[in-house]
């Protein structure tokens, strides 16, 4: 998917003995954004900037030993003749003294010898930059200014953590200009050595450049105009993170130094066997209980409490991945885990005061955010005619951000309507679910919309359900009542000569919390990647709920 961008210069960070200037370049391209601030708390938004790099730079995927230069150098060994080796021994060793002399002697004389050497590693790079963009793109995230917060958001490069960074104005000082709006920031590695010199006594103006706005036809060469491929799975794994934001969790606090017992314990032990998990025992008004497998080490909570009415046992995989949250331990006041239930993804939420961190974790590592399951297919899926779903879009851009209730109440609009239209802009890419503070955001992830034929269909599940609509060969069998405003639907699918029995149930916002089929897709993987196409397709057939 081709991305287009454009920077008026390049982002720094000017560091003195008094004072500090963080001065990031937005896409040209793109409505303005902008903010100007100084900023106040810096050693929390300093440690949150740098831990969001970790998740940037993070790569945990099994990477196989490249053995082909072995290889030829064992098959080089085998055909070496050591009685000339020995015999030629001397000379090669005067030789190389000779060599290195003359080599000294090089160093010794005037660093303008080393130019073109220079010279060849900045084409080299710039080469890397224009040829093979994807070694650095994931290095540039996301930015939105809003009324409330400025937030960053990122993915790694294994595209299986996605890192949220939210800073609250109360962060930042003497506030001189901002404008609402999302936009890409050129943001290169170098400037993270860069933000480990922020200090408290410096001075430090944080800037999303305004000028980068500026446009003039007689100074086109000020613009770094760069055409970016970005892969398909990368902008679905945004929709789906966002999606996935907005289920069901079940969530509990943990104090920082339980969370530093966790990356303790996987810090100094290395497992060498399955399983890998980590699981959760969560008993109302007791203790966390966290079991580290496959040592079945158990890791007691004390200062974090469960006060959740029902008790769960959830296992997680890929828990290394938290160790992405050492560095926030001791600027974090709690961290809010919010779970969505055994081999689902979770989400990990540092209170930094004013600063909020999010991670979100995938399944495992190897199932990223792109594979990790159709979770805007989970989500609500009411019926919503384009002028009502305009009418929400145009009210959440008033302020920004909104809760459901509020945009039901503010529009006179039923709330399920307003989470069938939030829940199509969020797999539009045009809106976020803000976990933290459980409102919905603008946020538009590209300028251009997207196509979400070719983002959404990432399988064929829902293409099928929509097949067995179309054949007539969805029989719905009963719709219940349930508590709390759920409601469980049954019914029968043909295919392919089979019946097929399926059974959901759903929450008040029209959730999907529960269900089963006699597939062969539901047997194997549950909800672990989505629902199957027959859930769909009873989905589907009862679009009233």
């Amino acid at each position: 998917m081709l991305f287009d961008y454009a920077y008026r210069g390049s982002s720094s960070v000017a560091s003195s003995s008094s004072s500090t200037a963080v001065s990031f370049v937005p896409d040209a391209t793109r409505e303005p954004t902008f903010f100007v601030a100084e900023l106040r708390q810096k050693i929390e938004f300093r440690e949150a900037i740098s831990a969001l790099h970790d998740i940037v730079v993070s790569d945990l995927r099994f990477k196989p030993k490249d053995k082909t230069a072995y290889k030829e150098w064992a098959a080089q060994r085998e055909e070496i003749d050591w009685q000339e080796v020995a015999s030629r021994k001397s000379e090669v060793a005067g030789r190389v003294r000779s060599l290195q002399d003359e080599l000294n002697d090089l160093n010794s004389r005037s660093s303008a010898r080393w130019q073109p050497f220079y010279r060849a590693r900045q084409k080299y790079f710039d080469y890397i930059y224009r040829k093979q963009r994807d070694l650095w793109f994931l290095l540039d995230p996301v930015i939105t200014v809003h009324p409330d917060e400025v937030f960053f958001e990122c993915f790694s490069e294994d595209e299986s953590s996605y890192g949220r960074l939210g800073a609250n104005y109360e962060v930042f000082e003497n506030v001189r200009e901002f404008q609402c709006g999302t936009t890409n920031i050129d943001y290169s590695a170098a400037l993270y050595d860069e933000f480990q010199k922020i200090r408290t006594y410096k001075q430090t103006k944080f800037e999303i450049d305004p000028s980068g706005f500026e446009l003039a036809t007689t100074n086109e060469n000020a613009f770094k105009e760069v055409k970016i491929d970005l892969p398909d799975s990368w902008v679905r794994g945004f929709l789906q993170v966002s999606s996935a934001m907005s289920l069901p969790t079940v969530s509990f606090d943990l104090h920082p130094l339980d969370v530093h017992n966790i990356c303790f314990v996987l810090r100094r032990k290395k497992e060498r066997s399955s399983p890998r998990s980590m699981r959760y025992i969560l008993k109302p008004g007791e203790p966390v209980k966290i079991v580290l497998e496959p040592w079945n080490l158990e890791i007691v909570c004390p200062r974090s409490r469960y006060e959740g009415a029902d008790s769960h046992e959830i296992r997680v995989w890929g828990r290394r991945r938290l160790l992405t949250l050492e560095r926030l331990i001791p600027v974090a006041k709690k961290f809010t885990v919010h779970l969505l239930g055994t081999g689902l993804p979770s989400f990990y939420i540092a209170d930094l005061g004013d600063l909020n961190f999010t991670l979100g974790l995938s399944g495992w590592t190897v199932n990223d955010w792109s594979k990790a399951g159709n979770f805007d297919l989970l989500a609500p899926r009411f019926a919503t005619d384009e002028f009502t779903k305009q009418a929400v879009f145009e009210g959440l851009k008033e302020n920004w951000f909104e809760t459901p209730e509020n945009l039901a109440r503010k529009l006179n609009l039923d709330k399920k309507e307003v989470l069938g239209a939030l829940s199509a802009y969020t797999q539009a890419g045009r809106a976020i679910y803000d976990l933290n503070k459980g409102v919905y955001r603008v946020r538009e992830l590209s300028r251009e919309p997207l196509p979400l034929e070719k983002l959404r269909f990432a399988n064929e599940r829902e293409e099928s359900a929509m097949r067995f609509l179309t054949e007539n060969a969805v029989l719905v069998r009963s719709r219940k009542p349930k508590q709390d405003g759920a409601t469980e639907l049954a019914g029968t699918i043909k295919d392919k000569g089979k019946n097929i029995e399926v059974l959901f149930v759903v929450d008040g916002d029209g959730r999907i919390i529960n269900a089963h089929c006699s597939c062969h897709f539901f047997s194997v993987n549950k909800l672990f990647l989505g629902p199957c196409e027959h859930i769909l397709a009873l989905r589907m057939a009862g679009r009233n709920l």
